[in-house]
């Protein structure tokens, strides 16, 4: 057994081509905060936006690159194919099938998530999200200014399911390297196997398809870029950087996002992880009571601030 452990889901970055629209959807359709409106840091030119519950709880965030230049996601292996977010109950998600359609949201459909009742829909850019009910498990906080009433909010994110060509390298990694436990395979007309880690349950989950099938993916709007998983603090993310290096997987030096701390590293089906660290956290730069309402940028990035307004698109803030 694994001596480290991971806590879970920290968040899962996607990409959006319209990014007004996507803080339309985000926030006025699946009731989300937008908790963070900064930049890619590797890429000022592009906005990131943090979706999360009312203080931007680590393991409730679904987070954005703004890339309106790359064309529609292709699916196929090597891709995080549904993002899958957590509410309370099965009256919870009835409510949902309501307000999704009155919404005109595509592809809704009743369905299952890991062996929970589900519903799957897409978001206005075809990006895979699916609501789980979780049984009651804690989760984030509510959020008193969302259009979601709080007993129906969106408590965090699930789990993710990832596609790769072949099972058993990514499930090595996901065992003996990052300590997972596996919980289930069946076949659905292909090998499925799901895997939890930490305490188990909603927002520790990954699903893992073999689909040897399909082509490769090629990344685009309406795609998942990365997954990140929770590290507590700066000495557990060391001790698993090492463990990472040690298992022959290159990995990235310790990366300060000024709200966490980042490791990155590709699994062997070609998706991209991170570790992150729970901390310091989003209010770092901003009150709890105004966090997103303005664009924040690390110290580093300061001194530039004039000229990155100057080259980001304007959206117009949700108001929340």
């Amino acid at each position: 057994m694994n001596e480290l452990a991971l806590l879970g889901i920290h968040h899962v970055t996607a990409v959006t081509g319209q990014a007004a629209e996507n803080l339309r959807f985000y926030t006025r359709v699946l009731g989300l905060r937008l908790v963070k409106k900064t930049v890619n840091q590797d890429d000022v030119s592009a906005y990131h936006l943090f979706y999360a519950d009312a203080v931007g709880s680590p393991g409730t965030d679904v987070t954005f690159f703004d890339w309106s230049h790359l064309p529609p996601h292709q699916p196929g292996h090597g891709d995080i194919a549904r993002i899958a977010l957590r509410v309370d109950s099965r009256e919870a998600l009835a409510w949902w099938s309501e307000w999704l359609n009155r919404h005109s949201v595509p592809g809704i459909e009743p369905g299952e998530y890991a062996g929970c009742e589900a519903l799957l829909f897409r978001d206005p850019e075809g990006q895979r999200l699916a609501l789980v009910v979780d049984g009651g498990v804690p989760g984030g906080r509510p959020w008193e200014r969302s259009p979601v009433p709080a007993s129906y909010q969106i408590k965090g994110i699930f789990g993710v399911t990832i596609v790769v060509r072949a099972l058993e390298p990514t499930v090595h990694v996901l065992t003996e390297v990052l300590g997972f436990r596996p919980r289930e395979e069946r076949s659905v007309g292909f090998r499925q196997a799901i895997y939890e880690t930490g305490p188990g349950g909603p927002g520790t989950v990954v699903v893992v398809e073999e689909r040897a099938d399909l082509p490769r993916a090629q990344l685009g709007a309406g795609g998942v870029h990365h997954v990140a998983f929770r590290v507590p603090d700066d000495a557990t993310h060391r001790a698993w950087r090492g463990r990472i290096a040690r298992a022959g997987i290159p990995v990235t030096p310790q990366i300060d996002r000024y709200y966490f701390r980042s490791l990155y590293f590709r699994e062997p089906g070609g998706v991209l992880y991170e570790l992150a660290t729970d901390g310091p956290g989003f209010t770092t730069d901003e009150d709890v009571e105004h966090l997103g309402e303005r664009l924040s940028l690390p110290p580093f990035l300061e001194p530039l601030r004039a000229e990155i307004e100057a080259n980001l698109r304007p959206i117009e803030l949700v108001e929340s």
